[in-house]
């Protein structure tokens, strides 16, 4: 008797294949041959260990409309203070558990103009919390 395998992707297919349609998404040219609208913003994501779980939000900091992302004020002040450079921001002191739950964020897009493309691999979510700030808190 033959035993039926189902089909279930592996949450590293399903993000690299999230970030690849994102990363080739085609921009709309106007009808009147106009150039396209410059894309500005950055794709933030947090990723759990051996890619468990993913979460993204996008932010735009040169915008009215910062997008979704839940602390997007603080969010942009931090990354506007690092200009832009996701390893000097703001990080503050604290103390976490030795926990070893590895958790990583990248940074990929346009942040005023700079371009960004960023990641950082962290202990646990408590010491990513406190060298991101509001950044990776969504």
């Amino acid at each position: 008797m033959r035993s039926r395998r189902t089909f279930r992707p592996r949450p590293l297919a399903v993000t690299a294949a999230a970030l690849i349609s994102l990363a080739v998404a085609a921009p709309v040219h106007a009808a009147d041959g106009a150039a396209p609208a410059r894309s500005t913003g950055i794709f933030l994501t947090v990723t759990g260990e051996n890619n468990a779980w993913v979460r993204g939000v996008l932010i735009d900091c040169a915008t009215e409309r910062p997008g979704h992302h839940p602390h997007a004020a603080e969010a942009c002040a931090a990354i506007d203070a690092a200009k832009g450079d996701f390893d000097a921001l703001p990080a503050k002191k604290g103390i976490c558990t030795k926990q070893y739950a590895p958790v990583t964020v990248s940074a990929t897009g346009t942040h005023r103009g700079k371009p960004v493309s960023w990641h950082k691999t962290y202990g646990n979510a408590c010491e990513m919390g406190y060298a991101t700030g509001a950044v990776f808190r969504f």
